[in-house]
């Protein structure tokens, strides 16, 4: 079920309660964190397309669990480490949250639990949760997968090498110096 609400004011109890999703897609632009990792001003650079799915998970005794279930993706450009050029990343993020009452069962749970564990709230910031996931996915060294342009295959500087070859202009005085000290 597609349920029609404020990403940026979610109720997830409301969301996970009737297993309801949220999809959406923005413009980089509206993403001012992610639009800083980009490189240069690649117009290939595409729109990040999100989907939000709550659910309950039911648990003896305690009732129910409140999950939700995160997908994301954006095709970001960013520099090549190899060559210093744009290269458009792909970028996707897809993660699952479970929602405890407060902050100290949050601290309490968080060493033990494979999932991430955050604070519910009635008033959730979804969009701004997407955002952080997706940065978080970012990869740390980005690549071609062939660059566009060739690289130096050799760690010498012709130049320098020449520049080595070349005698000191000083060679000559350090020579006149040991024949004047016999």
């Amino acid at each position: 079920m597609e349920k029609k609400s404020d990403p940026h004011h979610l109720d997830l109890l409301s969301l996970a309660r009737e297993g309801a999703a949220l999809s959406g897609e923005g413009a980089l632009t509206a993403w001012p964190r992610l639009l800083e990792e980009r490189f240069g001003v690649d117009l290939l650079a595409g729109s990040v397309m999100w989907h939000l799915q709550g659910r309950c998970v039911p648990k003896l005794g305690h009732g129910d669990e409140i999950w939700l279930d995160l997908n994301a993706e954006v095709n970001l450009p960013m520099q090549c480490q190899r060559c210093l050029s744009p290269v458009l990343t792909s970028v996707r993020a897809q993660q699952s949250f479970r929602f405890v009452a407060d902050e100290a069962t949050a601290a309490a749970l968080d060493d033990e639990a494979e999932e991430d564990i955050l604070v519910i709230s009635r008033d959730f910031d979804a969009l701004a949760l997407v955002e952080d996931e997706l940065i978080l996915s970012l990869p740390l060294v980005p690549l071609h997968d062939m660059c566009p342009e060739l690289l130096p295959t050799t760690a010498v500087d012709p130049e320098f090498e020449m520049a080595a070859e070349k005698p000191h202009p000083f060679a000559v005085l350090a020579g006149l110096k040991k024949g004047s000290t016999n």
